[in-house]
């Protein structure tokens, strides 16, 4: 069953909170962070992405960096920019993005659960990413970007939350890049035991996304355990920072796919080729799939609707099913020689929230052709988690994106 514990934020006070969050690190380049920055000494990008305050080169996983990024978190302590709470809470965060809300539960998940799957995965890591976040997490002494988990819908959970937010001011509520973000500060030690117990009756938390963070933050956890042979399990860096969205609560947006040539092959030869499994139209204008098993695929400046015929996959197998496996296992494999689309130059992947034109623009620029995807339903990503299995890369776009730095959880 699902741990959360209440912790004390380290967070901004409320007139600098729109000026202290900013986009997560891996959503931007250094270029694009050494941009964002300009002008604003509070920007936690100083802490997540600190090489911009490095001179241009610098290797950006060099320590110099993590040690950049501790300075540079200690002075928003220092400076009265961030401060910590007296006392644990629950912390309640809502944003409405082109009129939908999503509001979450800010809190301290178990290490224990992820390593025992109460916190169930859908993604591989990667090596080298992952010791990026380690060395930050390590350096920093604390978590300093949320990772975004969901749970299946909990009327309770869900009441105690709407009926808190009627009845409390929130202490942050500010517009950043289109997205309305607003946070309440749950600290009625009474109401925190309830949902706690409410959330120890729930059978599992998915990873929507962060899964590289989480990863991270666990491996700190077991280095910090080793290093403390006594510990008792109450220690913070047994937790991390997270948060926690109902199902119901969220939206998964499309993730396309953008390729560099036909693999030698001609239009035409590749059209007759995909025909053998799908039925295709050629579209008057740009298609955007309305339904499961339908593509869209832009090739030599036209649209084409991509339908996949009956009985070609399996609909039983949760994996096998997904319409990313599907494109990978009948397309991109066989037909264009994409074998490994994390590796692959010849790939390119492009978050639904840039529109079709985007496809088309990276069509008439490097790529050559572009299928746009019908998006992936929660309840395939925690039926694929459910069996154990891991979805293929790029498979799900979230948005908006959780900011950084309006909680900070410390490990020590």
């Amino acid at each position: 069953m699902a741990t959360v514990k209440a912790f004390r934020a380290i967070r901004p006070i409320p007139e600098k909170a729109a000026q202290v969050a900013a986009l997560p690190y891996d959503v931007m380049n250094s270029a694009e962070a050494r941009q964002m920055v300009q002008g604003n000494p509070y920007s936690f990008l100083h802490v997540d992405k600190a090489e911009v305050d490095l001179p241009e080169g610098t290797y950006l996983y060099d320590e110099k960096v993590y040690l950049k990024a501790r300075e540079n978190l200690d002075a928003l302590v220092a400076g009265g920019i961030c401060k910590e709470d007296a006392k644990p809470c629950f912390y309640i965060y809502r944003q409405v993005m082109n009129g939908r809300a999503q509001t979450g539960l800010v809190c301290c998940a178990g290490v224990d659960d992820y390593l025992n799957n109460v916190i169930k995965k859908h993604e591989f890591t990667r090596a080298e990413k992952e010791k990026d976040r380690i060395n930050h997490v390590d350096y920093c002494d604390a978590n300093t970007g949320p990772i975004f988990l969901t749970y299946r819908d909990n009327a309770a959970i869900h009441t105690i939350m709407k009926d808190f937010i009627a009845a409390h001011a929130p202490v942050y509520d500010f517009e950043s890049e289109g997205v309305q973000n607003t946070v309440w500060v749950l600290e009625e030690q009474q109401t925190v035991e309830k949902i706690s117990a409410l959330f120890a009756a729930v059978p599992a938390l998915y990873i929507a996304d962060g899964h590289h963070r989480a990863a991270s933050a666990v491996k700190v956890a077991l280095k910090r355990r080793a290093q403390n042979p006594n510990y008792d399990g109450s220690e913070e860096f047994n937790y991390f920072l997270a948060v926690l969205f109902e199902q119901s609560e969220l939206e998964i947006m499309d993730y396309n796919r953008v390729v560099k040539d036909l693999n030698g092959l001609s239009e035409s030869a590749f059209l007759e080729k995909l025909s053998a499994l799908f039925e295709i139209e050629q579209q008057p204008a740009a298609y955007k799939p309305a339904a499961k098993h339908h593509f869209g695929l832009y090739l030599g400046g036209k649209w084409y609707k991509m339908e996949l015929k009956s009985g070609v996959c399996d609909e039983s197998d949760p994996l096998a099913r997904l319409d990313v496996s599907i494109l990978q296992k009948y397309v991109l494999t066989p037909l264009l020689g994409i074998g490994d689309p994390r590796e692959d130059k010849r790939i390119d992947f492009v978050g639904g929230i840039r529109g079709l034109g985007e496809l088309e623009r990276r069509c008439g620029e490097d790529m050559c052709l572009a299928f746009a995807m019908y998006p992936t339903s929660l309840e395939d990503l925690m039926a694929i988690a459910d069996s154990g299995n891991v979805m293929p890369p790029k498979s799900t776009w979230f948005e908006p994106k959780l900011l950084s730095g309006l909680f900070i959880h410390k490990l020590s």
